[in-house]
């Protein structure tokens, strides 16, 4: 029952860490889904938009964070 609190204890560490950077990129001096090479289509009828450059740039930074929890889970673990 005690792995399960630490798991859970952990898990709230990060959602206010995701949290808080949510928060904080506000003050960027760029916006995410507005970066150049996301594809943005208008015309009449309708729209299309497809964030192509924030799609990578957030999966790079989301593979690090991950990979990085992963090395903390496992030094946590032994």
């Amino acid at each position: 029952m005690n792995d399960i609190a630490k798991y859970f204890f952990i898990l709230g560490l990060i959602l206010i860490c995701i949290g808080g950077l949510i928060w904080l990129s506000g003050l960027l001096p760029f916006k995410l889904g507005k970066l150049p090479g996301d594809i943005n289509l208008d015309w009449e009828k309708g729209k299309f938009y497809f964030p192509l450059t924030t799609s990578l740039i957030l999966s790079v930074i989301l593979t690090i964070v991950i990979n990085l929890i992963i090395l903390a889970l496992s030094l946590f673990h032994r």
